[in-house]
């Protein structure tokens, strides 16, 4: 038997599904629509999924002040107890994340768990009346986008993707730059995530102890295809397209959502990758290099331009993680912590000579050449300007993971669901690498509308002709050979 996810969860006990969302969650979400969170007051979170980004996300939730971490819940009991020696010897520990959710002295949820999970446990935490913090990508897969994003809606609760670099001052300063014009209009953008190590491949390590008795396996699957106990999968989820959503969810999605933050777009409307398994071939089903074009349609806020995306996880030559906005006037290389901005504008005359068609031309055409250029280019439109560097370093106490956090908080004190990257934001930023590993693994190109937040059909291949004789006739937009008889 192989029940999807909504089986699975309909097929908890009664009286567990009672306590989760009846008799506890739903008294207790008026409650907290009754009382708004005092500025002065703590906020109280609970962390899902306490594996590396997990714990890496509850040290900067708390790194803002009056924040306390209440709870925690995952499904390997050795982190349940690093929880407690880390956190809080006295912090309340569950493999059931419904009992986060039926706490009342919780105010907000991470929701760190691999992806195939990330929608549904947002969904019941906005329903039981929990703020959310959610992992990137939001959900695993396309058809999963809206579902959340009327959750929110309907919640009123304030919900924050993790995406944390856009928090960062170079990533703001980026933003500043490209829209006030500094390098005009935005023809291509580039971005890659190289690495070549091990762990940075998500071989990350596995207990000693890992086992039936200390992983609640069953629950991890979820609504993934069934299979024995393993390890492997456990901990390395990442590296199967089952629980996770491959270089393009890891790390696409960060490149993405920083595009789209400076950028202020909406999105591509064409998207396809190409890649293979070339080194990390054991135990996984996903790429370790992978590249993405993807086309993005003109917008009130930015020209049309293309972006290339682009992991390598063997790559052995030297690595330089960065983005590249290119204008017509100038481009913006960044990463998390540093920028540079190069200013370079084409002088209006276009010149003439060197590997040019002048030379080929008569004496007699040449003069007159040069007598209708002088006239039509006066001196000064014949210099560009000098070429322009500026370098921006973030402060050195800059901290993108607690400021990010930060963003959250002060919306969950005003009331608000106005973040940085909220379920719409964090949704177009997460369809785009979807769309790209559908690309991938059915070798197509997507088509998807970022206004409607929709996957589109090709377009049209067929044209039709004018009807003749009272029939109507379509042509297929292809040369045909044809033999006169």
């Amino acid at each position: 038997m192989n029940p999807s996810r909504r089986k699975f969860i309909k097929g908890i006990s009664a009286a567990s599904a009672l306590v989760a969302t009846q008799s506890v969650a739903k008294p207790f979400h008026i409650i907290r629509d009754l009382k708004k969170i005092s500025p002065n007051d703590k906020i109280r979170i609970a962390t899902i999924g306490m594996g590396i980004q997990g714990n890496y996300d509850t040290m900067a939730a708390l790194r803002n002040p009056d924040v306390e971490l209440v709870a925690v819940a995952d499904l390997y009991t050795g982190r349940l107890q690093h929880a407690k020696t880390a956190f809080n010897p006295d912090l309340f520990t569950t493999r059931d994340y419904r009992e986060i959710l039926a706490r009342p002295d919780v105010d907000a949820v991470l929701i760190v768990t691999p992806d195939h999970w990330h929608d549904h446990i947002t969904i019941a935490a906005l329903k039981a009346g929990k703020h959310v913090y959610c992992e990137k990508p939001m959900v695993q897969h396309i058809n999963e986008g809206k579902a959340v994003i009327d959750a929110w809606k309907k919640s009123s609760k304030t919900m924050q993707v993790g995406s944390q670099r856009i928090s960062s001052a170079a990533f703001q300063e980026a933003k500043r730059l490209v829209q006030a014009g500094e390098i005009g209009a935005i023809n291509y953008i580039e971005s890659n995530n190289d690495r070549f190590n091990s762990i940075g491949a998500w071989n990350y390590s596995i207990p000693t102890d890992a086992s039936p008795e200390t992983v609640d396996w069953d629950r991890f699957l979820g609504d993934a295809p069934k299979r024995p106990f393993d390890p492997v999968r456990f901990f390395r989820w990442r590296n199967f397209k089952d629980y996770g959503t491959g270089v393009a969810g890891d790390l696409f999605v960060h490149l993405i959502t920083g595009v789209h933050f400076v950028t202020e777009t909406l999105g591509p409307n064409r998207i396809f990758s190409s890649g293979n398994l070339a080194y990390w071939k054991e135990n996984r089903d996903v790429p370790d290099i992978m590249t993405s074009i993807m086309d993005y349609p003109k917008t009130d806020k930015h020209e049309a331009f293309q972006m290339v995306l682009r992991v390598n996880f063997a790559n052995a030559g030297k690595i330089s993680n960065v983005t590249r906005i290119i204008g017509n006037e100038g481009q913006i290389e960044f990463s998390e912590n540093n920028l540079i901005l190069t200013k370079k504008k084409l002088p209006i005359a276009p010149g003439y000579g060197n590997y040019d068609s002048y030379f080929t031309f008569t004496e007699e055409v040449q003069r007159e050449f040069v007598k209708q250029y002088d006239a039509k280019y006066p001196p000064e439109t014949r210099t560009a300007e000098p070429v322009k560097e500026v370098k921006f370093e973030a402060p050195k106490d800059d901290d993108a993971h607690a400021k990010h956090f930060a963003d959250f908080f002060a919306n969950v004190r005003s009331g608000s669901q106005g973040t940085i990257e909220d379920p719409v934001f964090g949704f177009r930023a997460a369809a785009p690498v979807l769309a790209a590993n559908e690309s991938y693994f059915d070798n197509k190109v997507i088509y998807w509308d970022p206004v409607t937040m929709t996957k589109t059909a090709p377009p049209s291949t067929v044209t039709k002709k004018p009807a003749s004789k009272g029939k109507s006739t379509v042509v297929a937009k292809k040369t045909v050979a044809t033999t006169k008889k």
